[in-house]
């Protein structure tokens, strides 16, 4: 079966793969070639995946949605990052959550500077208005 990973810039993975393990809102569930169309909420976590050569890989995904239609799988997420072993991927996560965090801290400070600025603006204009 083809499995598709989609991200908003981005096709992540676009391979023939032999089983699709995920995780969705009622639990882990596993996909196999000839099993029946299905769809699925998928929750933040790892997805599996097996090659046809037999290797495993995995991804880091933020929540997303599965569809199953015949021998396609795609799953489309706004977040994902690809790994050939646990350790690799969690080190890759770490990175781009540390990354994340630190442009989130830099948007939330910007956004307490303007709020502060506009409470300023409007208190001056209030005294204006008292003249």
């Amino acid at each position: 079966m083809r499995l598709r990973i989609m991200l908003p810039t981005e096709r992540l993975v676009d391979e023939e793969v032999t089983k699709v393990i995920a995780e969705a809102t009622n639990g882990s569930f596993c996909l196999l070639p000839r099993h029946i169309d299905f769809i699925a909420p998928l929750v933040p976590g790892l997805l599996q995946f097996s090659r046809l050569d037999g290797g495993e890989e995995f991804v880091a995904i933020d929540e997303g949605t599965l569809v199953k239609q015949g021998a396609e799988v795609l799953v489309a997420t706004t977040n994902g990052v690809r790994g050939a072993s646990l350790g690799e991927l969690r080190e890759t996560v770490e990175q781009r959550f540390l990354v994340q965090y630190d442009r989130e801290t830099m948007a939330r400070s910007a956004l307490a500077k303007l709020e502060v600025n506009i409470v300023r603006r409007f208190m001056e204009l209030g005294d204006h208005w008292r003249d």
